[in-house]
């Protein structure tokens, strides 16, 4: 008997979609986005040919807790075939925002559509203006634009949370699919919530730009963590750059109290780069590094699925300013065969919504994983090309290899260099999936460059010694910035 879908309705209760069938009873009901999978309980079908299924809107990933699925589209697929989903008015629940057209669902983060009009974001940013602020014992930390709860900010809230018990931990978020750390309080970017935390907390810790509009309240204090050693130009020093964004260059800088750097080199390239120059730049090495040195990969790799005795390839690539989605260099599924390895694939924080996972045998897609730290430490040898991992990643003294077929359009025109990469690289740099696979068996290959290596991490990873949280927190607790 032919298995098809007659009805899809949201139980508000359950924070599920009840679906309702006819015929035999489906093996699978899932709903597939981009991102992420939800599975359905299926009931045996009746004496009257009739089946159910409860598809709850969350899902855990990494060995984590179950949590609402990211926004997006996603498709109803019963036993491998996309089946059409009839019109759902879009119903705001407490952990997300869904409905159905177009034969799919959408899923949204849990915020009134009153505050996403024109009016109602004039209204919340004109309360916002008003606020006195920053009367809280409380941070505000967001990290890739609300995207994770890793990088710098992740590794300050644990060592925060450790050491001042009374503060308390605002994470702005995209959606609720978005881990925050235990304890603390995860608000909706765009929500009542988060325009109150924003305004109310003494503290703000943030990794990028700080979005939207943005007023000081009297007595509050930003530290600009930044996330990443500059290899490529940045900032004032991109290539023809418009007036519009250096006037807004300057004017995002001047919002900063302090910024963070991990090395001298980098507090010299972000000082001019941002025009940062009369306030202070805390030269203390990555926060987010100290998993580095006390982390336990073992556990990562458990969480991830990897068995004992695995090869590990982490394959972790810049965006491009001229494309939306992940670079397409590397085959994984090929490269996982070819290198007797499990290959992970990690896309940059502006390819997370574009993208889709990747899969394969040996494949794991880990572009959503909380913490690019854990991935490094994680892995036998990263795969890069010119993001700032590498510096990260150098501070394991692990292999490092550099897959860089457009090197000459990357550095002639589309971003540019602070140095020569060719020169100076701590491994070698391959132009096809070819190359890298042979220079991933050629220990010599890795033997080459230990010198290179040993001048690079005396230059880059000198801080990234384990303890930079606590000094970054020591600093953050000595300016009396939050009460312990």
């Amino acid at each position: 008997m032919t298995t098809r879908v007659t009805t899809v309705r949201v139980d508000e209760e359950q924070q599920a979609l009840l679906i309702d069938g006819a015929g035999s009873a489906p093996a699978a009901v899932e709903l597939i986005g981009r991102r992420a999978v939800a599975t359905a309980r299926v009931a045996a079908a009746g004496a009257d040919g009739q089946w159910d299924a409860v598809l709850p809107l969350r899902a855990a990933r990494w060995g984590g807790a179950e949590l609402p699925l990211p926004s997006g589209d996603y498709a109803l697929v019963v036993d491998g075939r996309t089946t059409e989903v009839p019109p759902i008015e879009t119903v705001l629940l407490a952990a997300l925002r869904v409905g159905a057209s177009g034969g799919e669902v959408r899923i949204d983060a849990p915020v009134d559509p009153v505050y996403e009009t024109a009016e109602g974001r004039l209204a919340l940013e004109g309360r916002y203006a008003a606020m006195p602020g920053a009367h809280e014992n409380a941070v505000f930390f967001e990290s890739f634009y609300g995207q994770s709860s890793g990088c710098n900010p992740g590794a300050i809230d644990r060592e925060l949370a450790a050491r001042a018990p009374r503060v308390t931990r605002y994470w702005s978020v995209v959606d609720l699919s978005v881990p925050v750390p235990e304890g603390a309080v995860a608000v909706v970017e765009g929500s009542p919530e988060w325009w109150r935390a924003r305004a109310d907390a003494r503290l703000l810790i943030v990794n990028d730009w700080l979005r939207r509009r943005f007023d000081r309240k009297p007595g509050q204090r930003v530290l600009q963590t930044w996330h990443g050693t500059p290899l490529k130009r940045l900032a004032l020093h991109r290539p023809g750059l418009h007036p519009r964004r250096w006037l807004a260059i300057l004017r995002e800088s001047r919002r900063w109290d302090v910024l963070l750097a991990q090395n001298p080199y980098a507090e010299r390239v972000l000082r001019k780069a941002y025009a940062f120059l009369r306030r202070p730049v805390w030269v203390d090495g990555y926060p987010r590094n100290d998993v580095l040195i006390t982390g336990d990969a073992a556990r990562i790799r458990s969480a991830l699925g990897i068995g004992e005795g695995e090869r590990v390839l982490l394959y972790a690539p810049t965006w491009r300013d001229d494309r939306s989605e992940m670079v397409d260099f590397v085959d994984p599924k090929a490269l996982a065969e070819a290198a007797d390895a499990v290959v992970l694939v990690r896309g940059h924080s502006r390819t997370i919504r574009p993208g889709r996972d990747q899969a394969g045998s040996r494949v794991i897609d880990v572009t959503g994983y909380p913490d690019t730290a854990e991935l490094l430490l994680a892995a036998d040898a990263l795969v890069t090309d010119y993001s700032s991992v590498m510096f990260d990643f150098s501070a394991t003294g692990k292999p490092l290899y550099f897959l860089v077929p457009d090197l000459e359009h990357y550095r002639g025109k589309l971003r540019g260099f602070y140095f020569d990469l060719a020169a100076r690289a701590p491994g070698p740099l391959v132009r096809t999936q070819e190359e890298l696979v042979a220079a991933l068996s050629d220990v010599s290959a890795v033997a080459e460059h230990a010198p290179r290596y040993v001048a690079w991490q005396a230059q880059f990873n000198g801080r990234d010694d384990g303890a930079a949280s606590a000094r970054v927190v020591d600093r953050i607790l000595d300016h009396g910035w939050l009460d312990a």
